[in-house]
C-alpha cells in the first residue's frame, strides 16, 4: 500500500496559482513524466471543485512541467490490491479502484463549472491523454504525442476513454487508436479533432494564457451553462436537448452579465462582463 504524502508534498507535486481570474493547475513530477499519483489526483479533484465554487475564478488551465504532460497513472505506487501483488484481489477491487480514481478525476474536469483548457506541453498517455481530452479546449505543443497506451499493457482503457474518444472522433477512429496504441502527433490530433490547436512548443503557455484571459473576461455563467448543455447533448435526444437549452436560457437571463450583454448591444458598445 502506498503511503499518503504530507500536504506540503502534495502541494509541491501540483502547483497552483490564480492570476487575473484564471486558475493555473500544474502537474509537477517532471522526473516521472508527470505520471499521476494518488495524492496528485486528489489534489486535482479538489482544485477543480474549488474553481467551480470560487467566483474569483473564471477559467482554468491544466498543464505540466518538464517534457511530459502526463504519462498516465503511477502504477508503481498504486494502492493495493487493485494493481499490486500484495494479496489476492477480492471481486470488485479493480472496478472500485477505477470508479474512485481515474473516473472521478475525469468527471471532475467534465463537471467543473468553469471552462478548462489543457495546455499539453508533451506526451499525454493513458489517463494523461484522457485528462487532456476531457478539457473543454486543448492547446498542444507540436512535439506532443497522445498515446492510448492501455493495449500495450494488455489493459482495457479506463478514465473515461471509451466514453470520450468515440464522442470526439467517432467509433472507428477511436477503435483504431485504442486497438493499436500508436502514438498520435499533435498535428494529426488537430486534424481529427482531438486538439483545438497544435502550436510551436514555446507558444503553448502563451496561447493558453490568451485563451484563458478571453474566457475570464467573458460571461462566466453563460459559458458554464453552455458547457453543461454541450456535454449533456451527446447523451440526449433532441427533445431533451431542446428543453435543457430553453431552461438554461431562462436561468441565464437572470444573470447580471446577460443583462449587460443586451444593454451593450442596444447602446452599441462593448459589454463589460463581471462573471455574475
Amino acid at each position: 500500500m502506498s503511503t499518503s504524502s504530507s500536504p506540503e508534498e502534495s502541494d509541491s507535486l501540483v502547483l497552483h496559482t490564480t492570476d487575473n481570474g484564471v486558475s493555473w493547475i500544474t502537474l509537477n513530477r517532471p522526473d516521472a513524466m508527470n505520471a499521476v499519483t494518488w495524492d496528485q489526483r486528489e489534489r486535482l479533484i479538489a482544485l477543480l471543485d474549488d474553481a467551480s465554487a470560487d467566483p474569483g475564478v473564471r477559467a482554468v488551465v491544466l498543464t505540466a512541467t518538464g517534457k511530459g504532460f502526463c504519462a498516465g497513472a503511477d502504477l508503481k505506487n498504486a494502492p493495493a490490491p487493485a494493481f499490486g501483488p500484495a494479496r489476492e484481489r477480492v471481486s470488485g477491487d479493480v472496478a472500485r479502484t477505477i470508479r474512485r480514481g481515474a473516473q472521478r478525476l475525469i468527471a471532475a474536469v467534465l463537471d467543473c463549472e468553469k471552462p478548462v483548457i489543457a495546455a499539453v506541453n508533451g506526451t499525454a498517455a493513458g489517463i494523461g491523454a484522457h485528462l487532456a481530452f476531457a478539457c473543454d479546449l486543448v492547446v498542444a505543443a507540436e512535439s506532443a504525442r497522445f498515446i492510448e497506451v492501455f493495449v500495450r499493457r494488455g489493459l482495457v482503457p479506463d478514465g473515461g476513454g471509451t466514453y470520450l474518444l468515440p464522442r470526439l472522433v467517432g467509433p472507428q477512429r477511436a477503435k483504431e487508436l485504442m486497438f493499436f496504441g500508436d502514438a498520435l502527433g499533435a498535428a494529426d490530433a488537430e486534424l481529427i479533432g482531438l486538439v483545438n490547436r497544435a502550436v510551436p512548443d514555446d507558444q503553448v503557455a502563451k496561447v493558453a494564457r490568451e485563451w484563458a484571459d478571453r474566457l475570464a473576461a467573458g460571461p462566466t455563467r453563460a459559458i458554464a451553462l453552455t458547457k453543461q448543455l454541450v456535454n449533456a447533448s451527446l447523451d440526449s435526444d433532441r427533445a431533451t436537448a431542446f428543453a435543457a437549452e430553453a431552461a438554461a436560457q431562462e436561468i441565464n437571463m437572470t444573470t447580471r452579465d446577460a443583462n449587460e450583454g443586451v444593454a451593450s448591444f442596444a447602446e452599441r458598445r462593448r459589454p463589460r462582463f463581471h462573471g455574475r
